[in-house]
């Protein structure tokens, strides 16, 4: 487990890091609390987080603060409180302010081990409950919500071009009706399988519809649907001594500075009702300057319309 530590006496570092490396542990050490806070939050490996009361440049309850609204939900992280001081504020404070746990300085040896045995155990259920949460347990690829989360936090970002793709399999009922729902499994996974090795955030909307952001233009990510609708048309699925092969249409939009994730998704939903209405197993490119949308014009209801329509054409 990779753990930082943070203290003002390179003594107390060095003592502390000798314990926690006899534990088979990889300690990062730190007098300053800003610098670790800036290592944690580019390691994602790091688990644990150590801290005094009086590190350099933050305190440590501010660093407890910082660190947890960092982590979120996303990130499993175990937080330790670690003072010389028995002052009840202190720990409340700490408790208040994002820490799991409060023990002295400096610590005994086999406490110190207890209680990274329990940071083990509690960030070990923490990744596996934050895995469950957030990947499609039959392609792997993210849930809608966790999708949706980090398509925002992509489209957030002011300094970088963004497009989406959505797309889906053509026919998809009747593959489930002629070849069975285990056929239907495994032709999802296999799709799946070839929109995960394209550089974007994906994600499985529900069904057999599936949704991309990127970094790019949109003739980037055109580029990319054509990629992706080539490889999923070359699948080739034996099944009961019978060979399945799929289409998709792809619908394409290019982010707004005044878009939401949902208008942006909704302009590109549009072009993937034209791709269908034109023939299926094509990719085509919302007309920015045509297709208007609103948030209500993706409200889930209305989109289960518009999925059926699309399966009529």
């Amino acid at each position: 487990m990779r753990i930082v530590l943070v203290d003002s006496s390179r003594t107390v570092l060095h003592i502390v890091s000798d314990l926690i490396k006899q534990g088979g542990h990889d300690v990062k050490p730190f007098t300053d609390g800003r610098q670790a806070l800036q290592y944690f939050m580019a390691d994602p490996e790091v688990r644990t987080l150590i801290t005094s009361t009086t590190p350099h440049s933050l305190s440590g309850v501010e660093l407890c603060s910082e660190a947890r609204a960092f982590a979120g939900r996303r990130r499993p992280v175990y937080i330790i409180l670690m003072s010389s001081s028995d002052e009840h504020k202190n720990v409340v404070s700490a408790l208040d302010n994002g820490a799991d746990d409060f023990m002295h300085k400096p610590p005994i040896p086999e406490e110190l081990r207890a209680r990274l045995r329990a940071a083990d155990r509690m960030t070990s259920m923490q990744t596996e409950l934050v895995r469950h949460a957030t990947t499609d347990s039959l392609t792997g690829l993210l849930t809608r919500r966790a999708f949706f989360e980090r398509a925002g936090d992509l489209c957030a970002k002011a300094d970088t071009d963004k497009a989406a793709i959505l797309f889906d399999i053509d026919h998809f009922k009747k593959v489930n009706d002629v070849y069975g729902h285990q056929a239907g499994d495994l032709i999802l996974r296999a799709v799946a399988d070839k929109a995960a090795a394209v550089d974007a955030i994906v994600g499985r909307l529900g069904g057999e519809e599936f949704s991309a952001v990127i970094s790019g233009s949109v003739s980037d990510a055109a580029k990319v649907a054509e990629g992706l609708r080539t490889a999923i048309a070359e699948i080739r699925l034996l099944h009961s001594d019978q060979t399945i092969t799929v289409t998709s249409s792809f619908g394409v939009s290019q982010w707004r500075a005044e878009d939401t994730i949902d208008q942006l998704l909704a302009r590109a939903d549009a072009a993937l009702y034209q791709a269908k209405h034109s023939g299926r197993n094509r990719v085509v490119v919302a007309d920015e300057d045509r297709v208007s949308v609103t948030e209500e014009d993706w409200h889930p209801s209305i989109r289960a319309s518009s999925r059926d329509a699309r399966e009529t054409v």
